[in-house]
């Protein structure tokens, strides 16, 4: 059932450049295109902190699934999830097989497989498991999926496991001898329905405290069941399965809907195509076969999420913990702190009737809960980071001409936010003396060192993070003001653009940098490359203050200005990617482990980055654009398990490869604008939703041709690095010559 790509790669390392081909043909003249391309391995093993998943699953669906293990160094399974529920926070419905007779300890068991003999494809997954010689398939559907367990010829027992991830009540209970369904509650609260089906007939039991017994249900904070079959059942055997956050009742309804007359070949067959049409959307000519294999993976990795739990005309939500009915899908699991910059963007080119579903997602929440969400995910917002950005999501969108949702409710829930609720990171609800301060002062203010915290609703770990949140702050509140300009709210206008240039009030003109003040004005001396705690959480993020220097997309020439024109602004520039760490690597990492892919101080394994090496544009030195991106994309995207430079989160970093791979990236989301960078494909090409296509094409490029000599849009002559959404979506050619040596004359 796989092909003949799929067979060979079992046998390549993950980190070897595959260039296998059909037989007489090119690479990309296979019968599947793109979707050779797609290698879910990647960034399997994270730089120091997470890495990616290699998750099977149907784009910006519900069911996912991926191996439990630590990453793709283990080389044990611990078990197989029936759903990944999100990205890291968690899975439900545990399910392994053993051909052993099974004891007490058979769950615990680890299960080692080899690593060549793995497949994994975004809607097909396959693996051997050495120790019980018993391969497992799996392939996804919406809101249900399909396991095969291949036991070994004539073996006398086989065997399936349940088990549950989350300690809330849960139950397993099995009917018929192949039908079994099961409850477990997910985050304390959410019941998880799933109903299914196996293809033989079986003798069920249950493990409670440490004993087996042959019973057919069980119920508690610990419920571990199983089937057996016989050694006269087939060596094959199937378990389909359906998965429902609404009733037990829907779950066997996503099983009828998804199931009647489909066998695991028409699930994956139809798992497939819908790849095939999200990723053949944009081709590409040109460029190494590692590129394509990163650009394609970034792209497969840019449709997770968000997932649609909408079953059939119904939907849970954590937000007011009821089911809804509606005819729209509902989309949970966003990261908007890291989504914000570049995922949402590329989803308003490439799917824009599914972001407007997203956004109508947004103000529904908001209506169930009473604030926009920050994080949404399955059951509630879960407070991640600092900031509103999703503000700048909305104006972004909307400038973009999405509509599609309540945009006077979305503005009501968001003015909401920059009015009422705290800006603290890590937490939800209203504002404290700390965001008075704020709206008073135009600065978040940090406590000086040794001073202890005096405001309980702090977070312990987090802590106040000040200058993050004020110049976070000013780009949501500049989103704020420009939206109300939008809705010809002119009163709100004005309040947020003053507030849009609260940034300038941490500027220290001695340090140029951005340095915290306490709460009677004071300056805080202190190292900005290394002070602040673990993440420099007393006054920053994740990042230091050489990240932060940058935080002001929203004003690029504000800040030109504070640093004294374009010659220093450039300067600077320079010299974020050659200052020295003064310390150690793994000093610096120690206190900074988000801080990966280190160019000098600058971080590209983290969100905050991303624009920094495009803001060359704005000062007359595109070329050092095109220089720096191409040596990024070089250096920390290759295609293997260590290829993405930091934490992934939700489509962020994957996002940015997309964007820059293509050639260009949205520098000020909110702005319908995107600036030039250098693509590392001769040509791109975009189907667009209109019928139109986007086309980049870039003449002579090559590894060393990264260097734009000239350039047309349309035909007429371009000399800025700039292009519009507006030219994007009316079908616009992008066309440049690409030469060896920078033409330190293009673009400014």
């Amino acid at each position: 059932m796989v092909n003949h790509f799929s067979r060979l790669l079992k046998s390549v390392p993950v980190f070897a450049l595959l260039s296998i081909t059909h037989p007489g043909t090119s690479y990309a003249q296979s019968a599947d295109g793109n979707l050779e391309y797609i290698d879910p391995r990647i960034g399997n093993v994270g730089q120091l902190l997470e890495p990616t998943r290699p998750t099977m699953h149907l784009p910006n669906q519900m069911i996912r699934m991926y191996p439990k293990r630590a990453d793709y160094i283990d080389d044990q399974i611990s078990s197989f999830p029936l759903n990944m529920v999100s990205h890291r926070l968690g899975e439900v419905f545990a399910i392994k097989p053993d051909d052993k007779p099974l004891t007490a300890d058979s769950w615990n068991e680890q299960m080692p497989y080899d690593h060549d003999l793995e497949i994994t494809r975004p809607w097909y997954y396959s693996t051997y498991l050495i120790d019980k010689e018993i391969t497992v398939l799996f392939t996804p559907g919406k809101k249900a999926g399909i396991y095969r367990f291949s036991f070994p010829a004539k073996t006398a027992a086989k065997s399936i496991l349940f088990n549950v991830y989350n300690e809330g009540p849960s139950s397993w209970n099995f009917a018929g001898n192949n039908e079994v369904t099961g409850t477990e509650t997910y985050h304390d609260d959410i019941k998880v329905y799933v109903y299914g089906q196996f293809s033989a007939k079986g003798t069920a039991g249950v493990i409670k405290d440490g004993v087996l017994t042959k019973q057919t249900s069980i119920e508690g904070k610990d419920a571990r069941s199983f089937i057996t079959f016989s050694g006269d059942a087939p060596d094959n055997i199937e378990f389909k399965y359906a998965i429902s956050y609404v009733s037990a009742q829907q779950a066997r309804q996503n099983f009828k809907d998804e199931f009647t007359g489909v066998d695991f070949a028409t699930l994956m067959a139809a798992a497939k195509n819908a790849w095939a049409k999200v990723v053949n959307q944009v081709q590409v000519e040109g460029g190494a076969v590692a590129q394509r294999r990163s650009f394609y993976t970034a792209l497969y990795r840019s449709n997770e999420r968000m997932v649609d739990i909408n079953e059939d005309g119904h939907y849970y939500s954590g937000y007011d913990k009821k089911v809804h009915d509606s005819n729209r899908p509902f989309y949970v699991d966003d990261w908007v702190w890291d989504t914000y910059l570049a995922l949402h963007p590329l989803r308003s080119i490439l799917n824009p009737a599914m972001e407007s579903d997203m956004l109508n997602s947004y103000v529904n929440m908001y209506q169930q809960s009473g604030w926009m969400p920050t994080f949404p995910v399955l059951f509630g917002d879960n407070p991640c980071m600092n900031g509103f950005h999703s503000t700048v999501m909305f104006l972004d969108d909307y400038r973009k001409g999405i509509r599609g949702f309540d945009v006077e409710k979305a503005y009501e829930g968001i003015l909401k936010n920059a009015t009422q609720a705290t800006m603290l990171p890590w937490e939800n609800g209203p504002k404290c003396e700390l965001d008075d301060f704020y709206f008073n002062k135009g600065y978040f203010p940090a406590l000086q060192k040794g001073e202890k915290e005096t405001v309980s609703l702090v977070h312990s770990f987090e802590k106040r993070q000040a200058v993050a949140v004020t110049l976070g702050g000013s780009y949501d509140d500049w989103a704020v003001g420009e939206l109300a300009t939008e809705l010809k709210k002119t009163n709100d206008q004005s309040i947020f653009a003053k507030r849009a240039s609260n940034y300038k009030n941490l500027w220290n003109g001695d340090k140029k940098m951005f340095i915290p003040k306490d709460k009677d004005g004071n300056w805080i001396n202190i190292d900005p490359k290394f002070d602040g705690g673990l993440g420099g959480r007393d006054f920053y993020d994740e990042n230091n203050g050489w990240t932060y220097l940058w935080q002001v997309q929203h004003d690029i020439p504000g800040l030109i200005g504070l640093m004294g024109g374009k010659a220093n602004f450039e300067a600077k520039l320079d010299r974020t990617f050659r200052e020295s760490l003064d310390r150690s690597k793994y000093q610096f990492w120690a206190k900074f482990p988000d801080a990966t892919g280190l160019v000098g101080q600058y971080s590209m394994g983290n969100e905050p980055s991303f624009h920094i090496p495009y803001l060359y544009n704005y000062v007359g030195a595109p070329w050092k654009t095109q220089k720096r991106i191409r040596f990024l994309l070089d250096v920390w995207y290759k295609d293997n398990i260590f290829g993405i430079p930091g934490d992934e989160d939700g489509g962020g970093m994957s996002a940015f490869v997309v964007f820059s791979s293509m050639g260009f990236y949205p520098i000020t989301p909110g702005k319908p604008v995107y600036t030039i960078g250098s693509p590392v494909f001769s040509k791109v090409t975009i189907s667009l939703p209109n019928g139109k296509k986007f086309k980049v094409i870039a003449n002579n490029c090559s590894v060393i041709n990264k260097y734009i000599q000239s350039a047309r849009f349309n035909g007429e002559v371009l000399n800025k690095p700039w292009f519009t959404h507006e030219q994007l979506i009316s079908g616009g050619t992008l066309e440049l010559e690409m030469g060896p040596k920078p033409n330190k004359d293009w673009g400014i």
